[in-house]
């Protein structure tokens, strides 16, 4: 029995979007008519792929095993399409963006946009082990993320260097400080980003090779989250300078001694970089922007 695509891109609709509804507006046809072709999908194979629970779908576990199968074709398929426009020397299609932060890569899609209006562009984000692995899973085109280390599947380039500060809320007891020691934060209650953030792991290497204990930590899953703890008083929070930003309930301390740096890169997989829309975003890169900084990572 050969497999239906038009049933395989409607169930792949249904299970990206989370719903028919959406589904339907994404590829522009009727509810009805979607539903009939998941319908006939599980009718043909004799599988349940979706199970409603109340007024909303689940997907089945044989759901879930053809959505991973799906997502990698729906990526081929968009290659493909990159591929034949570049060979008739066009320049249209997606490109799909993932970032560990909005700092670094918003002020890249302006220019992008505007020099090139027919590639439409997405931008998710994720810490930095998220996205790592959406760009080995092929689930986005380009990515921009920290500390990138060498690895022959990559293509990848430098963007900036950063370091880390520290931030209080402006009735802490450093609020009126402009820098502090490292060794300074040994018992004190620490505002933490998530396991798997690279801002986490860099503060964490910077504690330990500095036999630095803290007290009590906070683990907080996203940057803006570890600001508004920060600004409630719940204590000191690790971010980079390139993040901190114009909060006026923020007080920045530098921290003295040898920075504590990070370098942010841009990446692809090395077999995508002849698709013209992730060459011409890498075209488009600025030299390496380095922040004003000296030293070694971490002091001995």
């Amino acid at each position: 029995m050969s497999i239906n695509h038009a049933q395989l891109r409607a169930f792949h609709a249904v299970a990206a979007e989370g719903g028919f509804t959406r589904a339907a507006e994404a590829l522009h046809v009727t509810q009805p008519t979607l539903s009939a072709q998941v319908r006939e999908l599980e009718a043909a194979w004799e599988i349940r792929l979706f199970e409603r629970v109340g007024r909303r779908i689940e997907i089945t576990e044989i759901g879930r095993a053809l959505f991973a199968l799906t997502t990698r074709l729906a990526s081929l398929e968009g290659e493909a399409e990159q591929l034949l426009a570049s060979a008739r020397g066009l320049l249209r299609g997606q490109l799909r963006v993932m970032a560990d932060a909005p700092h670094h890569i918003i002020p890249l899609l302006k220019p992008f946009g505007a020099r090139y209006p027919a590639i439409r562009f997405s931008l998710t984000f994720g810490n930095t082990s998220e996205t790592l692995a959406a760009l080995h899973e092929r689930a986005c085109d380009v990515a921009v993320l920290p500390d990138l280390a060498p690895d022959p599947r990559l293509h990848q380039t430098v963007l900036r260097r950063d370091r880390l500060v520290l931030c209080v809320g402006t009735d802490h007891k450093w609020a009126r400080r402009r820098r502090i020691g490292l060794g300074e934060l040994h018992g004190e209650r620490v505002v933490m980003r998530e396991p798997g953030s690279a801002t986490r792991a860099l503060f964490a290497a910077a504690l330990a090779a500095n036999s630095v204990e803290l007290g009590e930590t906070i683990d907080i899953g996203s940057r803006e989250a570890v600001r508004e703890a920060v600004a409630a008083g719940l204590g000191v929070g690790a971010v980079l300078a390139s993040e901190f930003g114009h909060d006026q309930r923020l007080r920045r301390l530098d921290l003295a001694g040898p920075p504590i740096e990070t370098t942010e890169y841009v990446a692809c997989l090395r077999e995508r970089l002849p698709v013209r829309s992730v060459r011409a975003f890498f075209d488009l890169l600025p030299p390496a922007q380095d922040q004003p900084i000296r030293g070694r990572l971490i002091a001995p």
